[in-house]
């Protein structure tokens, strides 16, 4: 899961973002308005933390703005005005949640994994496919029970094919959502990574759909 944090003061958006990435996100930052939209056009974003008091450009124009030309991903607004007016002008132009400064990390990290599992259709933190158990919330992955050790990548590889089960997954579209804009992107990585994946899980679940990507079935096993 790929994740953009909108914040000018650079100690706390340096904090969200390591928490975030410790968490297991790939991470983009920007600072103003301005970075801030250009960002949220061109690339693919699961979720958007953006603070609306922003330099350059406010926040409240910037998610405007992005609703206007199309871009749907779920935007947690981060501000530290707690009026309500406030919060009503922040869900008006398209917000999707909202949290007041000063806030707690874990509710920030709480309300991004309900974002991001709500926009991909999913009730509740845990997704099963066949004997395969994603716990969102802990980071956990069990088959038949079992607890499996995975790196943060193919955790991320596994996460993305499973919020999104039921529907092929380009190599891509994983490169675009699985690494930040600074990391080095090769396609023929996620071959390498979907490999380890099922050496590592010991089930068929991630199923190749030759000359199109992947696709993980929402409830049986099966698969190439």
């Amino acid at each position: 899961m790929r994740l953009l944090v909108v914040e000018d003061d650079r100690d706390l958006n340096r904090q969200l973002v390591a928490a975030l990435e410790q968490a297991g996100y790939a991470v983009d930052r920007a600072f103003d308005g301005e970075e801030a939209f250009f960002l949220g056009e061109t690339e693919p974003y699961d979720a958007v933390v953006l603070d609306l008091g922003l330099p350059k450009r406010d926040g409240i124009s910037v998610l405007t703005e992005w609703r206007k030309i199309g871009r749907t991903m779920p935007v947690l607004v981060l501000t530290a005005r707690d009026r309500w007016s406030d919060k009503v002008r922040g869900f008006d132009a398209g917000g999707d949640d909202y949290v007041a400064k000063p806030f707690h990390v874990e509710e920030i990290l709480a309300r991004l994994r309900a974002l991001v599992r709500r926009a991909a259709g999913h009730a509740t933190s845990e997704i099963v496919c066949g004997p395969v158990r994603l716990d969102t919330r802990a980071g956990r992955v069990l088959v038949d029970g079992n607890p499996i050790k995975l790196t943060s990548h193919e955790l991320r590889l596994l996460s993305y094919l499973m919020h999104h089960t039921g529907r092929v997954i380009s190599r891509t579209e994983l490169v675009e959502h699985l690494y930040d804009q600074d990391f080095d992107r090769d396609s023929n990585t996620i071959e390498v990574f979907v490999g380890r994946l099922r050496k590592k899980l010991g089930v068929e679940i991630i199923q190749t759909m030759r000359g199109l990507g992947y696709l993980v079935a929402p409830t049986t096993p099966g698969g190439t």
